[in-house]
């Protein structure tokens, strides 16, 4: 055997059995410190993570939609493939994997409903009898908007807790302030420190009470039966009053009242909204994901600590999340394991020798610890994407014009809805990105200017000018035209903060804003009888000539490219005075760039101070060089696609 096997068989335990001191992060004890510390960090041993799973969400929407009965088997169907299966089809033996005629020849009655799509010339996505992959792109807005919904009664029914949407139909729900409040609350005994305490706040809390499980949800069994494997979803229902074996602690009774909080806002949202969801409620989210899948639908699952060894133990670790693909090949290849338990005998030096020194988290993976936060993403998305990918490539500019107010009318729907939800909601740019054939994609963008209705016909307006830019016409194009795939985003989404101006108080004053004008007038009434340099073209006998009025009622901005105007009713005065309001809106619009600097440089690494600009012809400063990109990851980083 070579060196670095030696090595390796000298550090490694091989196939031996794994022991409860692997698990020993699970049974630290729980102290007054811990109970009354405003500290609430992912290592807080009374820390309660929960994940809520909306069951067959898309059927569920289209099924409350329709007013279709609840066991009525229903699938939705986008062209020619299933995205979603209620339970009740699912009970026929349909599957997502099926296609639609055999999914109906397995069951006859089956309701099928085909996903809601847009057309050229609709501003809203419908149901149409026949829909063409040729001509319609698919609609998710209603499963966004009912998701959003569903969000928004959680943050009713837990004010005090952290909620992180982890996709279209499931959500973290962090239980940990809100379960500590309601600990203090029924026993209150335990918000004063003992006077005997021997360790002080570092003292151990006393016993628990007892807990009453019933009707909290589903235990996930301590001490499972041999032939039992608890790591697998059970579909059918379980016996209730399940014995709970183990020493009662704090921790499970920090379960139990979230199992309650739980299950009064999954009651709440059926009784609402019509939809049924399964919840899992463990330590930390790596937990809660698997705690979710444990039975369904309409139920929530439970996950002690004293339950979590014999939980993980059996499961095949290459179906967890992040331990499949790559990585999970490289691990079972290594060390010859299929299992969590087998992974559990690798040392953590070993594990970090063969995979490098971020595998630590593997290691505690396997032990259910997981440090991630639970994170409320912002109201405010940063981009909105429209995209297409097309069964036949496009080969002329009517077809394209066609795809383009498709992703508009999307783009739009999307950026109404935002701003119903936050009024001063704008993208700053529109992105055009076009595919070619097995090439790799290319873009073109531009600013977005503001517009109170953002209209499908200003959206694609937009789009069609960067269609021309980027793709060409078919007039202009040396090469056919075969567009495979083609995309229409906004980027640079922001809001601004309540009681900020109008955004278009930025590039022209309000319609009773004479603000202008009457800067101006002081600045001419203060300086009455002093020479005033006017730059304006007169004839030799000293009349002013005829020239444009956008010379004077408007300027081009280098910097961003758009033309800032004055307001129509600053038209009609004289030029003299129409200039030197220009002039002052001019210095108005830098000042709005140099907000814009300070903004990005109170978010970078960069110690230079941003420069105020002097005038608007002044040139841009040129772009900070790229960091140039690592030619290889090491470590455990190499064994994950990087996208």
């Amino acid at each position: 055997m070579d060196t670095e096997g030696s090595v390796s068989s000298s550090i490694w335990k091989g196939k031996a059995k794994a022991t409860d001191l692997d698990y020993e992060d699970i049974n630290s004890p729980i102290t007054y410190r811990h109970l009354l510390s405003n500290n609430l960090g992912v290592r807080d041993p009374l820390r309660v993570v929960a994940l809520c799973d909306s069951d067959a969400f898309y059927a569920a929407c289209e099924q409350v939609r329709l007013g279709v009965d609840p066991s009525v088997p229903l699938v939705v169907l986008q062209w020619q493939a299933l995205i979603a299966v209620n339970y009740p089809a699912r009970r026929y033996g349909i599957s997502r994997m099926d296609n639609i005629n055999d999914a109906k020849k397995r069951c006859p009655d089956l309701k099928v409903v085909h996903v809601a799509t847009y057309r050229e010339g609709e501003k809203e996505p419908g149901y149409w009898p026949d829909p063409d992959t040729m001509t319609h792109k698919v609609s998710l807005d209603l499963y966004r908007r009912e998701s959003a919904k569903i969000i928004q009664l959680f943050k009713d029914g837990l004010p005090g807790g952290e909620i992180e949407r982890a996709s279209i139909d499931e959500a973290f729900i962090e239980f940990t302030r809100p379960v500590r409040e309601e600990i203090l609350k029924r026993y209150p005994y335990l918000s004063q420190i003992p006077a005997n305490a021997p360790l002080g706040r570092d003292t151990p809390l006393p016993p628990p009470p007892p807990i009453n499980w019933d009707g909290l949800g589903v235990l996930i069994p301590v001490h499972p039966p041999p032939s039992a494997d608890v790591s697998k979803p059970i579909s059918e229902e379980t016996p209730p009053g399940q014995p709970v074996e183990e020493e009662r602690t704090w921790h499970d009774v920090a379960l139990s009242i979230a199992a309650d909080l739980m299950g009064k806002i999954r009651r709440d949202i059926h009784e609402k909204l019509g939809y049924t969801t399964s919840a899992g409620i463990a330590r930390n989210k790596f937990l809660a994901k698997l705690t979710a899948s444990y039975k369904k639908p309409n139920s929530q699952s439970i996950l002690r600590n004293a339950a979590i060894p014999n939980y993980l133990r059996p499961m095949p670790f290459q179906k967890i999340r992040f331990l499949g693909g790559k990585l999970g090949k490289a691990l079972a290849e290594e060390y010859d394991v299929s299992t969590v338990g087998d992974l559990l005998t690798i040392t953590l030096e070993e594990m970090q020798r063969k995979f490098g020194e971020n595998s630590i988290w593997v290691y505690e993976l396997l032990r259910g610890i997981d440090r991630s936060e639970v994170k409320e993403k912002p109201p405010v998305t940063k981009s909105m994407l429209a995209s297409k990918n097309l069964p036949q490539p496009i080969v002329n500019t009517a077809q394209g014009h066609h795809w383009i107010r498709v992703l508009a009318a999307e783009l739009a729907l999307r950026l109404k809805e935002g701003r119903e939800a936050i009024p001063a909601l704008w993208p700053k740019t529109i992105v055009l990105h076009a595919r070619q054939g097995y090439e790799q994609s290319r873009s073109k963008q531009a600013p977005f200017p503001f517009t109170r209705e953002p209209s499908v016909d200003v959206i694609a307006a937009a789009g069609d000018k960067l269609w021309k830019e980027l793709v060409g016409t078919d007039e202009s194009r040396a090469t056919p035209m075969k567009i495979s795939s083609v995309q229409l985003s906004f980027t640079g989404i922001d809001s601004m903060e309540t009681g900020q101006r109008n955004i278009e108080g930025f590039f022209k004053p309000r319609s009773s804003d004479d603000r202008l004008v009457q800067a101006v007038k002081r600045k001419r009434n203060s300086s009455a009888g002093a020479s005033r340099p006017i730059s304006i073209a007169r004839t030799a006998d000293g009349q002013a000539s005829k020239i444009e009025s956008s010379r004077f009622n408007s300027f081009m901005c280098e910097r961003c490219g758009r033309r800032v105007a004055l307001t129509d009713e600053l038209h009609s005065l004289d030029d003299d005075i129409k200039q030197e309001a220009l002039a002052s809106l001019r210095v108005e619009h830098d000042d709005f760039h140099f907000a814009q600097d300070l903004a990005k440089e109170s978010h970078s690494d960069s110690p230079k101070r941003a420069i105020r600009p002097q005038s608007s012809t002044s040139s841009t400063a040129k772009p900070p060089p790229k960091k140039k990109r690592k030619s290889q990851e090491k470590g455990i980083a190499r064994f994950f696609d990087k996208s």
